[in-house]
């Protein structure tokens, strides 16, 4: 078979997407090609965002490599996942442009896994893999229509769907090491979330494990990358020396929570390389903190959320610290990381002139808190099955148009008060509602 995995050049005008705007390695698509390769299949990695190439290039690349199956994902990566653009624009541009070509469509990312039915139908795709996609789509090559035998995806048949089976998790041991072009790491300048200095060389994304064994309400992960695996060790620091080896000075581990691990950090002291995190900093002993500072960590973004223990347990983000034991705890960790920040979400239960306090705290400790953000309530999150029960097929577009009418104030990346989905969904008018009945669901 012969597949290309397209990231398009993403545009985010008038979209409420908190992340950021720069290319990034897309992680699927590199285990999904090293999957496909191994098995034999021809892959065309086509990286739009990277390259900066425009329909007229894709078009031309898509027509010359001349596949049998095209996948189109509807997140910019998988450190997106659980906060893309709510809208499927970009993915729906690329996938008209190429409408001629004569090969099976297939849409992976957080639409697919949680909404599958309106994505295909919006996006006219033939499948949608629920779930993480770089098993499912090797599973999908070696198979034929109606891909019997295969689970965890969802196929359209005219305006019907059927869904089969539930989201995927990939066997992160059976998931290699990935090896990246050293002429396309040249061209990843971005080093994401660093701010201790400029960049000096490439940067890079990777992963050392994948899930989170806590459950807050905001975090959209219900339907992909939901349970905690790590990848062995032997197989990260394979990558990491591959990555250095191609020119990588920085990289930044998209793990939903990078848990304290001696026997990663240790082996990293020796290898002088920089790098950031995401993470829980009531995790961390002084002396993790130390270790982490020691093995080239410069960047934490640590998830506080709320500054009272009140609205810590509104959003499920229990903690055994208090917040002054939070706050001396990032401030710990200033000592031997060069940037900290402490993330904070606006849960509505947090007095203003509190926060604001309490962000003046840290600052002068040089540990930076943002100001809370409103919470979008993403289709697949805790919070939105809490306040609206499971995801149906208007999720997305009941999640925008509730964020809109309750919020006047926005992340400080939205330059305009965003779009309403209808609008920027315009070439699908007559979203779910027919869908809804022509859904064939089954169980295996």
């Amino acid at each position: 078979m012969k597949v290309a995995l397209i990231n398009p050049r993403w545009t985010f005008d008038g979209s409420i997407y908190f992340g950021c705007r720069e290319p990034h390695l897309p992680l699927e698509y590199g285990y999904a090609r090293a999957l496909l390769q191994r098995d034999g299949h021809e892959v065309l990695l086509l990286d739009a965002q990277l390259y900066d190439r425009g329909l007229p290039d894709v078009i031309g690349q898509i027509e010359r490599f001349a596949p049998d199956i095209i996948v189109m994902t509807t997140a910019p990566s998988y450190l997106f996942w659980r906060c893309a653009p709510p809208e499927l624009t970009v993915p729906h541009e690329v996938l008209a442009a190429v409408a001629h070509v004569p090969a099976l469509r297939v849409v992976v990312g957080p639409h697919a896994s949680t909404t599958p039915v309106s994505t295909l139908l919006k996006l006219q795709a033939d499948v949608a893999v629920l779930g993480e996609c770089e098993e499912t789509l090797l599973a999908l090559a070696r198979s034929m229509p109606p891909w019997t035998g295969v689970d965890s995806i969802a196929v359209r048949t005219g305006e019907r769907v059927a869904v089969r089976g539930t989201p995927h998790a990939v066997d992160m041991s059976e998931l290699p090491s990935l090896a990246w072009d050293a002429t396309d790491l040249a061209r990843h300048l971005h080093h994401h979330h660093r701010f201790d200095a400029a960049p000096a060389g490439p940067g890079a994304e990777m992963e050392v494990s994948r899930g989170c064994p806590y459950h807050c309400t905001f975090c959209a992960k219900d339907n992909f990358r939901d349970d905690y695996r790590r990848r062995p060790l032997a197989t990260v620091l394979e990558e990491i020396d591959r990555l250095q080896s191609a020119g990588a000075e920085y990289v930044y581990f998209i793990d939903e929570i990078f848990l304290p691990q001696p026997a990663l950090l240790e082996p990293l002291v020796e290898r002088h390389l920089r790098f950031g995190v995401q993470t829980r900093i009531d995790l961390w002993s002084p002396a993790l903190l130390e270790l982490l500072g020691r093995a080239g960590c410069v960047s934490i973004e640590a998830g506080v959320e709320s500054i009272t223990q009140a609205g810590r347990n509104l959003l499920a983000k229990g903690s055994r610290m208090s917040t002054d034991q939070i706050a001396e705890r990032l401030i710990c960790a200033k000592q031997h990381v060069a940037f900290v920040q402490a993330n904070l979400l606006d849960a509505g239960t947090d007095d203003p002139d509190d926060v604001e306090r309490w962000r003046e705290r840290l600052g002068k400790h040089g540990v930076w808190a943002n100001a809370p953000v409103p919470m979008f309530l993403y289709p697949g999150s805790p919070g939105y099955t809490m306040r609206w029960g499971a995801p149906d097929d208007l999720a997305w577009e009941r999640a925008m148009a509730a964020y809109l009418s309750e919020h006047d104030a926005f992340s400080d990346i939205q330059e305009r008060r965003p779009r309403s989905l209808p609008d920027l969904e315009g070439w699908y008018r007559d979203a779910t509602p027919r869908a809804a009945t022509l859904v064939d669901r089954e169980t295996r």
